[in-house]
């Protein structure tokens, strides 16, 4: 048995009625380190995860740079490192026609070994939890697993606590924990953001315009790869454009293989382009420029897996939050839960760290004893987006720009062929403020049309 296939414990179950300073409803990486981050900052947590560890989170796998000072932080960094894993030193991108241009990760983060890491998720937040719990229970608090949060609870305009309990429907030991903030950590359907957007707010939590369907395999043996490090891969295929289909290694010999593609684009296919993993087996059987790299590779029993992805992309309809509400008087919400993952890349633990970081530094347990403030969720909310707005917002350009067919191919080709023009994209990456240029009429004709 390997290290992250053993339980974890985590102590005795509170009692019906205790009271803490922070709920953190969601054991994976947004929830681990948000109740982490509060524990750190004097808070008595308690967080709870509805699964069992081990248990698998279905994803891409990657983790990029970003999130790794987070991961450093809280003590898990090492961990990480101690196991198997695939470093990332750059991204492959692909278009429907066959061009390819390679992004190289900055050389200085990649030789500190901060450029990202790719390694199955089922690893990856068992150590977060494995760290992120024992600093919980280190400050005070509990954490409880196989818990699923039946209702979420409002007192006079405000979250005021949650109530669940063990067993297949959460009928068991049913038990009422209150606290003046709840963080909702619970992925793409957490009851924590369905209370905050529609029951306290009236406004829609799901828009199938930025959710996004995937589907993943593990693959051993594919072609083209080998090692511990070296590139991922991000496809634009025609056939089923506007979706995108990805090879991330996780470890030496195993590739993450899937396909993902928003709601809204899904709904308007026809036959077998309705099914992400019809198209997956299409694209591996088929498709001339992947059949050979498939050829001797061997499908890992049992990992076809589905999930979804809300985008953090910018919403239309007058939302006054982007992207959209994910924050409440007596609540937060962070990660997936709030809506933030990269409409382009698919990615999302690097946001989903971050916001759970912020989260302890918009709560203070002594000025917010009486209950979290609506103005402090709106300060939290603003601050998020000021934070992952511009990113967010090019990402989703660039997730629209892939619709193009002839624009991507193009593009890539002329990125594939231009060594300036891939160092550039190469600085784009490392530095988000600067992918700003991308959308700058003078760029694109200086660069696409003169170079």
């Amino acid at each position: 048995m390997e290290s992250w296939e053993e339980p974890i414990e985590t102590g005795e179950v509170p009692e019906d009625g205790v009271v803490f300073d922070v709920i953190v409803v969601g054991g994976g990486p947004a929830g681990s380190a948000a109740a982490a981050y509060n524990a750190l900052n004097g808070c008595k947590v308690l967080l709870i995860e509805k699964g069992v560890w081990p248990r698998d989170k279905i994803c891409g796998d990657a983790v990029g740079g970003k999130s790794l000072s987070h991961v450093k932080e809280l003590g898990v960094k090492g961990m990480i490192e101690d196991t198997p894993h695939f470093t990332v030193d750059s991204i492959i991108f692909g278009s429907g026609g066959g061009n390819t241009v390679r992004v190289m990760l900055p050389q200085e983060e990649f030789e500190k070994k901060e450029a990202g890491y790719s390694l199955p998720r089922l690893q990856f937040d068992y150590m977060m939890f494995k760290r992120c719990s024992e600093i919980v229970m280190e400050n005070g608090g509990s954490v409880i697993q196989g818990f699923t949060v039946k209702d979420v609870h409002l007192e006079e305009g405000r979250v005021s606590g949650v109530s669940g309990g063990f067993g297949r429907r959460g009928d068991e030991g049913v038990r009422r924990y209150s606290s003046p903030l709840t963080i909702g950590a619970g992925g793409y359907s957490c009851p924590v953001a369905k209370t905050v957007t529609e029951v306290m707010h009236g406004e829609p939590m799901r828009d199938d315009e930025h959710y996004c369907g995937g589907f993943r395999e593990y693959w051993e043996g594919v072609g083209g790869f080998s090692g511990t490090e070296g590139p991922i891969e991000i496809h634009f295929i025609d056939e089923f454009n506007p979706g995108y289909f990805w090879l991330f290694p996780v470890k030496e010999g195993v590739v993450n293989v899937g396909v993902g593609m928003v709601f809204a684009e899904q709904r308007k296919q026809k036959g077998d382009k309705k099914s992400l993993r019809k198209m997956q087996e299409w694209v591996i059987n088929s498709h001339p420029g992947f059949k050979k790299r498939f050829e001797n590779a061997k499908l890992v029993k049992g990992s076809s897996k589905g999930w979804q992805l809300p985008f953090g992309s910018p919403r239309k309809g007058g939302q006054p939050y982007q992207p959209r509400r994910s924050a409440a008087a007596g609540a937060m919400c962070v990660g997936d839960s709030a809506s933030l993952v990269d409409p382009f890349t698919g990615e999302g633990i690097g946001n989903a760290l971050l916001s759970a970081k912020m989260t302890s530094k918009h709560f203070d347990k002594d000025a917010h004893s009486g209950g979290f403030p609506e103005e402090a969720a709106a300060a939290y909310m603003e601050e998020l987006w000021g934070a992952l707005g511009p990113e967010l917002s090019n990402s989703y350009k660039l997730q629209r720009w892939a619709k193009k067919k002839w624009l991507m191919n193009w593009v890539i080709g002329k990125a594939g062929r231009s060594e300036e023009l891939a160092d550039m994209m190469t600085g784009m990456i490392a530095d988000k403020e600067a992918s700003r240029q991308l959308w700058s009429k003078w760029f694109l004709f200086k660069t696409l049309i003169l170079s």
